[in-house]
């Protein structure tokens, strides 16, 4: 999937959420001290207290929201609906606060306050849209729903007309610091996928089998380790399947090695259309040879797999170049309950054995190891 700029996914709002809940903390502080310090509260009393009570609830609202956020399942129903609670309690401060000021600007005649209202506003307002420029349409909207009603109150009001230029000017300001900062957040948020991307790329190559798809036998080796260990504790069995093209020196000699290529491709699609649970493991061990590591599962219900497999590929044709190529497989199978002072490499052994006798006894045959 490509990378998508400007979308508003879990992880960019965990990023808003760690950017701007600190700041929260200081909405909620700023305020009282406001009204305080000076016994504004007790003259203005009841306005303080609307104004408080209103900022004040958003602000707790928004800390109850990014604790239950973290708590709930990353589900896309809890996730469509947690992001757009948080986008409406973040513009919901910014309006609060925005007409708030403007409210005290023009209905309050003491200066204090109007200066104080205005350093806050224009603080608030870069703290805002510092924190969520990743996502461009919440900062520019935090930027004016803060600034425009100060902006307006300060016109309305006719004493100061050079300030409401300059918050005017400052907002743009901010509108520019918005899109420069976006851009460089959404530059490094996309290196970052696309590392990611490239390890997973790198990953999965150094696990499997650069022709046919299917893991190669380093990785089936800790597979393989992995899967002993859990049947040895859990006391389940475990089987392995090794399968051998016949003649397929033949194949190539005859049609060549991308033909030869070719045939191993569509052996390998054969073996995973027959062993399809999550938990069989199918690998190409190396040339011509495949092996299927089945937990949970014993010899002799492998064996009716492997007459399946066996069939397919007897009557499984490739036309190469116009030519048909056809051939049958030799197939060897075991099983055991791993434990503890067991050696894992006796299972393969024993699989590899019965392969053998399976060439041995005439090709396209299936021999079981009930040791």
């Amino acid at each position: 999937m490509a990378f998508q700029r400007q979308r508003l996914s879990r992880r960019v709002v965990n990023d808003l959420q760690k950017r701007s809940t600190s700041g929260v903390f200081f909405y909620m502080l700023v305020p009282p001290v406001l009204f305080f310090t000076d016994g504004y509260i007790l003259r203005h009393l009841t306005p303080s207290l609307i104004f408080l009570s209103i900022f004040t609830l958003i602000c707790l609202f928004r800390l109850v929201h990014v604790h239950i956020s973290k708590k709930t399942p990353d589900t896309r129903r809890h996730d469509t609906w947690h992001k757009a609670v948080f986008v409406v309690s973040i513009l919901s401060t910014a309006l609060a606060w925005g007409v708030g000021s403007a409210i005290f600007l023009l209905y309050s005649d003491e200066r204090t306050i109007h200066l104080l209202m205005i350093i806050c506003t224009v603080g608030f307002c870069a703290g805002g849209v510092i924190s969520f420029m990743p996502v461009l349409y919440l900062a520019v909207s935090y930027n004016f729903l803060m600034l425009v009603p100060a902006i307006a109150a300060v016109f309305i009001g006719g004493d100061a007309p050079s300030l409401g230029i300059a918050m005017i000017l400052y907002s743009i300001y901010l509108v520019l610091i918005s899109l420069r900062g976006n851009h460089e957040y959404w530059n490094a948020l996309e290196n970052e996928y696309l590392l990611e991307e490239k390890t997973r790329e790198l990953e999965i190559t150094s696990r499997t089998d650069v022709l046919t798809g299917l893991y190669n036998r380093r990785y089936f080796d800790e597979l393989f380790e992995r899967e002993w260990g859990l049947c040895s504790r859990r006391k389940s069995p475990l089987t392995l399947l090794i399968c051998d093209i016949d003649h397929f020196k033949k194949v190539n000699d005859t049609h060549g090695h991308p033909a030869g290529d070719e045939y191993l491709k569509l052996i390998s699609r054969l073996i995973q259309q027959v062993f399809q649970r999550e938990t069989d493991l199918v690998a190409r061990y190396g040339g011509e040879e495949f092996v299927v590591l089945l937990p949970d599962r014993d010899a002799e219900h492998t064996r009716e797999l492997a007459q399946r497999l066996g069939k397919k590929i007897e009557t499984a044709v490739l036309e190469y170049n116009k030519e048909k190529i056809q051939t049958t497989i030799s197939q060897g199978v075991t099983s055991c309950i791993p434990a503890p002072d067991m050696d894992r490499d006796v299972l393969l052994t024993r699989a590899d054995n019965a392969m053998y006798e399976a060439k041995n006894a005439g090709r396209n045959k299936i021999m079981v190891d009930m040791q």
